[in-house]
């Protein structure tokens, strides 16, 4: 991941006792003039310098995905 990394947030990953769930802001992360993105980084322990998994949203596409989420979270 290239670019600048601007955190913003880590929150208790549920029903683990070390994990947590990192949410960041990248700058130009594929390069120069690359739009930025939000990145959320699953980390099973909170130690790790790199997640587990992780996902990049487009600014774009961020007002979708939070309606998606909140849609599944209403069917759980």
């Amino acid at each position: 991941m290239g670019g600048r990394v601007r955190h913003i947030d880590d929150i208790e990953l549920a029903s683990t006792e070390e994990g947590k769930i990192s949410i960041s802001v990248v700058d130009e992360p594929y390069g120069s003039d690359s739009a930025s993105v939000i990145s959320i980084g699953v980390f099973l322990k909170k130690d790790k310098p790199e997640p587990d998994w992780k996902v990049h949203i487009p600014a774009e596409n961020v007002e979708e995905v939070l309606a998606a989420l909140h849609f599944a979270q209403c069917k759980l």
